[in-house]
């Protein structure tokens, strides 16, 4: 009932956005904006039907401001959780720039990819033979690439255009790699490098020093952007001497969910600063800094 009394009220309320007082436009869109997400129809819809250019501003105004609190609230409450779903806030992120998006088909195109890997599986595989098998099924048959041409392009952060174009950035390839292989129980994580994200893969080593076991450190390294590339430590090594950075052990160790969604804003921030989008990046600057604030709190 009480929904029903809202849609009532929001509808109400959105009927009333072409008063010419402005004084009047601005309770109104307080009022609305009370609402936050269950607002968003009714705004889309009057949208959608409005043929006065005035009311078209005034809702496309109010659209984007309830749609950048939500966000904000959203990865706020994320943040704030142990470890939370990385594809999920992927898509939020997403469906902010792209509100058109389909969350559940990119879930499914998602979970096809990973059939599709889990097909090609079986449990008497090795690490290296496991990452074989998930590239040829990631790279050749579902032709994911880096993107060399557009490195910078925001839509290269997007999950649903790293769908459809099947290219990607470092960021957004390795996070996607990460995510089915994780559904697959592959123990695949991020790292934070400077300048590039790569993945590895986790297991167990003996400490040659006091032979004991070792659980959960990185076997190996991988390359998303480059096809799946298997790498060592020792070459992530020789790329931070390349950028005349000392080795630490914060380099070569996985980062969590919080870090990788810093990061893609960071490239958000990056990549509409080169664009010249300027009130997209201080969008994506403001969210990046309440975030931090977050985890000195």
């Amino acid at each position: 009932m009480d929904e029903q009394r809202n849609q009532r009220k929001i509808q109400a309320l959105v009927s009333l956005m072409d008063d010419p007082d402005d004084a009047v436009f601005r309770d109104i869109s307080n009022q609305i904006i009370q609402f936050g997400e269950q607002s968003l129809p009714f705004l889309e819809h009057a949208l959608e039907n409005s043929f006065d250019a005035t009311l078209f501003d005034r809702i496309e105004s109010l659209l984007h401001y309830i749609r950048f609190k939500v966000l904000s609230d959203d990865l706020a409450s994320w943040f704030l959780a142990e470890e939370g779903d990385l594809l999920q806030v992927w898509l939020k992120l997403s469906s902010y720039h792209h509100p058109e998006i389909d969350s559940a088909n990119v879930r499914q195109e998602v979970s096809a990819i990973r059939h599709d890997v889990w097909l090609e599986m079986n449990e008497n595989l090795t690490a290296l033979e496991q990452v074989r098998v998930f590239n040829h099924v990631f790279y050749e048959l579902h032709g994911f690439r880096g993107d060399m041409d557009n490195y910078h392009d925001a839509e290269n952060s997007h999950i649903h255009t790293v769908l459809k174009r099947r290219k990607g950035n470092p960021l957004s390839l390795g996070m996607l790699y990460m995510v089915i292989a994780q559904s697959l129980d592959i123990p695949v994580q991020g790292i934070n490098l400077p300048e590039h994200f790569v993945l590895a893969y986790m297991g167990e080593t003996i400490d040659t020093e006091n032979l004991q076991i070792r659980s959960d450190v990185p076997l190996f390294y991988i390359n998303a952007f480059s096809g799946g590339a298997v790498f060592s430590a020792r070459e992530i090594n020789d790329f931070l001497s390349r950028l005349k950075m000392e080795p630490a052990s914060g380099f070569m160790d996985p980062c969590n969910h919080k870090e990788i969604l810093l990061r893609m804003l960071n490239n958000l921030v990056m990549a509409y600063d080169i664009s010249g989008h300027t009130a997209k990046k201080a969008e994506m600057e403001s969210l990046k800094n309440q975030l931090e604030k977050k985890i000195t709190q």
